[in-house]
């Protein structure tokens, strides 16, 4: 018992709770704010590994409000901070680490984007078989399997379709970057000295594409929730709030589709949003390294373990202008 009141006081759910976070920035300044906050990440981080049923036990509806809570919160994002500047400071002291890093997240993202990838085949030969059933067997649905087969609507599987773009997209995205698809408008990079464009690089990763990571998320996150549960969760809900919303909580997943039979999965929509959320943080957080990797030990070192698809001896012309 006295266990579990502990571990309510962290997850703040007792009245005469502390300050919330804005007052404590309003009260002693930017500085106390975070380093405030890093300090408590400590705490967090191990009250949460330690006391995992508090927050994925779904079974019980506090447990699943506040995993929906925290997972939108300035304390997941401090902690998630504390981890990244360890990480990089064992980077930093050891180099090799720091290239680990860099390999894993890359290979990672590779893996998934080429598995995903072929959701775009899928999408292709879906649609020529929708045609074929529409316009030569003149069929209104489509079924497949044995004995009780499953069949749903030709429109169910033409708005499908808008599932797997939706995959190569939030899937792919991390997969494209390291194979350097994504299009680049170089004001000044491309004649750049080999430094800059390093250092151009470690900005680009900290002041854009982790910003934007975050910023999504934050709003993907709550938009996902109030696609699955009732009451809806909501990004202003306090703790509090949520855990008394949290008496009358049920599971309510969106299964409605724009037309009378077509797609109903579209909280699938949502997932992918914070995966590709996900996806695009871990690849910045892989540039960052890999950027200053690359710049502490000179241009022999581009391109070091980087794994980009090739089509094999002798194409390389024809890479080149792809």
């Amino acid at each position: 018992m006295e266990n579990e009141v502990t571990c309510e006081g962290f997850f703040r759910a007792a009245e005469g709770a502390e300050l919330s976070c804005l007052d404590k920035f309003q009260d002693g300044g930017l500085l106390q704010f975070i380093f405030g906050n890093l300090l408590e990440a400590v705490y967090n981080l191990f009250a949460a590994v330690l006391n995992p049923g508090m927050w994925l036990n779904w079974a019980d509806p506090q447990a699943l409000m506040r995993f929906i809570y925290y997972g939108g919160s300035v304390e997941l994002f401090f902690v998630t901070l504390l981890l990244l500047l360890i990480v990089t400071g064992v980077g930093l002291w050891h180099r090799g680490f720091m290239w680990g890093c860099v390999r894993v997240i890359e290979g990672l993202n590779n893996s998934v984007g080429r598995f995903f990838a072929w959701a775009g085949l899928l999408m292709v030969i879906q649609q020529i078989v929708i045609v074929f059933m529409q316009r030569i067997f003149t069929r209104p649905d489509i079924s497949f399997g044995f004995g009780i087969p499953v069949q749903f609507d030709i429109s169910w599987f033409g708005e499908e379709l808008k599932l797997y773009n939706a995959l190569v997209v939030c899937l792919c995205v991390a997969y494209t970057f390291v194979q350097g698809g994504h299009v680049r408008v170089d004001l000044f990079y491309a004649g750049a000295k080999f430094r800059t464009k390093k250092i151009v690089d470690m900005f680009g990763a900290v002041f854009f594409m982790m910003p934007f990571a975050i910023v999504t998320w934050m709003y993907g996150w709550y938009f996902l929730w109030r696609h699955l549960v009732t009451p809806n969760p909501s990004a202003s809900d306090s703790l509090d709030l949520l855990l008394r919303k949290a008496r009358i909580l049920k599971w309510n997943v969106e299964t409605i589709g724009f037309s009378p039979n077509g797609f109903n999965g579209y909280f699938l929509f949502k997932i992918l949003l914070v995966l590709f959320c996900a996806m695009v943080m871990l690849q910045a957080i892989a540039t960052l390294y890999r950027s200053w990797c690359e710049m502490r030990e000179g241009e022999t070192s581009e391109n070091r373990y980087l794994d980009r698809d090739s089509l094999g001896a002798g194409e390389e012309a024809y890479e080149g202008t792809h």
